[in-house]
């Protein structure tokens, strides 16, 4: 009788057995909540920083895909500066946080030569040796969430690219926070007005008493930043599709 080929015996140690950890936000509510503190006194919810965290992870992913589409065409694997520049020229959608572009290299070359009211040269902005904290100051916090971002969408960057990323979700998170403490404080989003785009001899429709995104009045008091007041923040600093994505991916963490 021929042997049998043996088995390799398993042992179960009895343990129990981990699952698999979800994905955690790149930009962490911790961290949202202190962008929010630069800007704010007032108290920020858990609601109000998931949503602020998931509204400028989708902007940099966008940012990052549209990078990635620019370096595929010269057959590049790892991401350069000027894929930033090609993904927002392309598509004006991606133009946030456009405070960093002061600061950065990157951009200098583009912005050319700014001058005050007066006719002087105004000089390039340096680092700034108060206290308060800045958004430009604080870019570097944000640098192990864009590479997430990075690695998440199986692409890679240079060091000077890292640094824009970073300092474009600083800059774009905190315009995000002033915006919703100012909706806190006035009570809601205060309309003037809107723009409605016909062809000629098209009869307008009539406008809209209310804006989809754009609540004319805010529940809660005016203490608290919740995550309605980063959804309504949201469509003010963004438009066009990424607006409805940001607005979708922040709503689903609220």
């Amino acid at each position: 009788m021929s042997a049998q080929p043996v088995q390799p015996v398993h042992l179960d140690s009895g343990a129990p057995k981990t699952a698999p950890a979800p994905d955690a936000p790149p930009f962490k509510p911790a961290l949202v909540k202190t962008v929010f503190r630069g800007v704010t006194s007032m108290h920020v919810s858990r609601a109000a920083a998931r949503a602020a965290g998931a509204v400028t992870r989708t902007v940099l992913t966008e940012i990052i895909d549209g990078a990635r589409r620019a370096a595929a065409e010269e057959a590049r694997p790892k991401l350069l500066p000027r894929d930033l520049i090609a993904a927002i020229d392309r598509n004006v959608e991606l133009e946030v946080g456009t405070q960093w572009y002061v600061r950065s290299p990157t951009f200098r070359g583009l912005l050319g030569v700014r001058y005050d009211a007066e006719g002087a040269i105004v000089p390039t902005p340096r680092r700034s040796a108060s206290r308060r904290p800045s958004a430009a100051a604080g870019a570097h916090r944000f640098e192990a969430g864009v590479r997430r971002l990075l690695r998440s969408q199986g692409a890679t960057a240079v060091p000077a690219l890292v640094r824009d990323l970073d300092g474009i979700a600083s800059v774009f998170l905190m315009d995000l926070a002033r915006d919703a403490a100012m909706v806190v404080r006035e009570g809601g989003v205060k309309r003037f007005g809107e723009v409605i785009l016909v062809m000629p001899g098209q009869t307008p429709p009539p406008p809209s008493v209310q804006g989809p995104h754009d609540p004319p009045t805010r529940s809660g008091d005016r203490r608290t930043v919740g995550g309605e007041d980063v959804l309504s923040a949201t469509a003010m600093q963004l438009f066009g599709n990424i607006r409805e994505r940001a607005l979708a991916a922040a709503q689903e963490v609220i």
